[in-house]
């Protein structure tokens, strides 16, 4: 079945790539295509999907590296099944599909000076790579005498032309006090605080979750995501907000306050030209980078006169206030109840023996979600997915082609809304005939890994790398299983649904990020088996103190409050292998859920017959 987008043929579009790339006023040998955009965002504005106009690839992530004779994209395990996919036909010949993490497949980065030959000059526009993996590559391409060319223009912008979508300008807002927990001037004062423990005269803010989270504003400019198109600048006197003129309105102004300076985005640029000499930088007295922040903002500054680290505004963000968390907490509930309400419809119409596809499917429960209070949107698209469609991990329908959802098929939901007082992300996996016995076990050995992550109680300073593997994957690999991503990521509040830099998983960022009391992270183990099912089971959790009996060390125990609140399918738990105290923890969770979500759907007898049901004892 086709994915989101149909396959495109690429052929055209390399053709007039390369030719740019030859006749450019600096010529070069290959070309990179990033999939992020200037602020290094994970899902972009339409005019930004530059490596899916390229590539045809719509994932979230990947890259793609073409050279004079030959085309790579490369991506991760969650994306292997929608890339074969969406490379196929025309392109798949154009196109040669690097599987990143399989053994022997170098990482786009090392591919360049591992695979490329000498002395070759690798094009890239500046605003789209990180000003410390730019370095990293340079000093990898120094031995094979080539080099990472920054150009002024992008080189597939150019290929786009006219068709390349505009920039969206979408009103900006204010996010209310009684729901960010916070003032903005706070949090000035807390980012102005971590300047001068790093003796830094100023912050450039580029990330958009972070600009938004700063100065509690929201927006619509991306998809799903929340946030503006915006930067920040923070010095011991000042805080800049670079927005475009035409988003903002009076409101926003009342809201910023005379001590919040507004510039316009297109001045950005021209601005940090001005800030060494206004602030008498030098590397003793530097301006603070976040690690993610682009090569062309340091070039704009001047290597010289910054610091790169991570992100402060990134760590205050990730620990959530009382507030937050409660409106966690509530949003979660009330989501809970949209998501009774679509399981027990979808049930009905598949015992009736109607037929629906995965996208009709989906639209039912965003119809659900939209009837809530403080509902704003999606949180991403749903993955709707039934049989083997499942085991595309991020997997989405295409509404004029897609699967019919079967009663003999495993499905799998993975889905989420974006609320004034939180952000919800969800998958549960459901079965509405007779699964088999090795779906059973398979889905049971995920919810033992979900119900390790949720149990665990642990140092503080412990990562999220630790979890990762000791605690999510035990089980499954008993049976010699296992799944091709992340066991959690952060979530945002009211922001994006996937938030760092805390999670957990092996990634460099969570190994390097302790978890904290107040951070969200997502409990999300699965199994895919390809060409046949997937399996998922995922709740939000938010890190909280934990009470136990000695204090080894005086570090202090953490453990996880689970928030979201729906049933997991008991029918297609395998009691064989479920110990007493698993058994336990699904009856409390259960019973937990039909308290607080039940009060919100007695209006619906189908609803709450179906909660009752599914959160009985097992």
């Amino acid at each position: 079945m086709a994915l989101v987008t149909q396959t495109v043929d690429t052929s055209q579009r390399l053709a007039a790539l390369r030719e740019l790339m030859r006749t450019n006023v600096s010529p070069v040998d290959a070309y990179v295509v990033p999939s992020e955009d200037q602020h290094s965002s994970e899902y972009l504005a339409h005019c930004d999907e530059r490596r899916a106009f390229i590539s045809g690839f719509t994932g979230s992530a990947g890259c793609a590296v073409i050279t004079t004779k030959d085309a790579y994209l490369f991506t991760d395990g969650r994306y292997f099944l929608q890339a074969e996919k969406e490379l196929d036909g025309h392109s798949r010949r154009n196109w040669k599909l690097m599987k990143q993490g399989l053994p022997n497949v170098p990482t786009w980065q090392e591919f360049l000076h591992k695979n490329l030959e000498t002395s070759t000059r690798i094009g890239i526009d500046p605003t789209l790579i990180s000003a410390v993996d730019a370095e990293s590559i340079n000093n990898s391409l120094a031995n094979k005498n080539s080099q990472l060319v920054p150009l002024r223009d992008n080189l597939v912008d150019q290929v786009w032309g006219n068709e390349r979508p505009q920039r969206p300008t979408n009103k900006v807002f204010p996010l209310k006090l009684k729901y960010s927990g916070q003032s903005h001037h706070d949090k000035i004062k807390q980012v102005r605080e971590e300047l001068a423990k790093k003796n830094a005269k100023a912050i450039v803010v580029s990330m958009l979750d972070e600009v938004a989270w700063l100065f509690n504003l929201r927006g619509s400019d991306i998809d799903f995501n929340p946030v503006f198109f915006g930067y920040a600048v923070v010095t011991p006197n000042k805080a800049l907000l670079f927005v475009n003129p035409d988003q903002i309105d009076e409101e926003v102004g009342q809201h910023l306050g005379s001590q919040v300076e507004l510039r316009s985005y297109d001045s950005f640029f021209s601005y940090l030209k001005t800030l060494v000499s206004e602030y008498n930088v030098s590397k003793e007295d530097p301006i603070l980078l976040g690690d993610k922040t682009s090569f062309a903002i340091q070039q704009a500054i001047g290597k010289d006169s910054v610091q790169i680290a991570r992100s402060p505004v990134a760590d205050l963000k990730s620990i959530k206030n009382p507030t937050e968390i409660e409106g966690f907490r509530q949003s979660h509930i009330r989501d809970g109840a949209a998501l009774a309400r679509y399981f027990a419809w979808l049930e009905e119409q598949l015992d009736n023996g109607v037929e629906l596809n995965e996208s009709q499917a989906a639209d039912k429960l965003e119809e659900y979600r939209s009837q809530l209070d403080l509902y704003r949107g999606l949180s991403f698209t749903t993955i709707s997915s039934t049989g083997p469609n499942g085991a595309i991990i991020h997997y989405s329908p295409d509404p004029n082609d897609c699967a019919i959802v079967k009663k003999d098929q495993i499905y799998l939901c993975d889905s989420g809304g974006q609320y004034l007082d939180g952000t919800t992300d969800v998958t549960r996996t459901w079965h509405f005939g007779t699964p088999t016995p090795e779906e059973k076990r398979a889905f049971t050995r995920v919810l033992q890994g979900h119900i390790a992550i949720d149990t665990a109680v642990f140092p503080n300073g412990t990562s999220g790398a630790i979890l990762n593997d000791s605690w999510a994957r035990r089980a499954l690999w008993q049976d010699g299983l296992d799944y091709r991503h992340g066991t959690g990521h952060g979530v945002g509040h009211f922001l994006n649904v996937h938030e760092g830099p805390q999670g957990i998983g092996v990634r460099i960022a969570y190994n390097n990020t302790a978890l904290k009391t107040g951070m969200t992270v997502s409990n999300e183990p699965g199994y895919y088996a390809d060409g046949r099912f997937g399996i998922r089971i995922e709740n939000v959790v938010v890190v909280q103190d934990a009470q136990t009996p000695n204090n080894f060390g005086d570090k202090g125990y953490l453990r996880f409050e689970h928030v979201t609140m729906c049933p997991i399918q008991k029918k297609l738990v395998d009691l064989d292998i479920l110990t007493s105290y698993e058994r336990d923890w699904l009856n409390r969770y259960h019973k937990e859920t039909w308290e607080k979500v039940s009060p919100l759907i007695q209006a619906d007898k189908r609803a709450l017959d179906w909660l009752k049901r599914e959160c009985s004892p097992l």
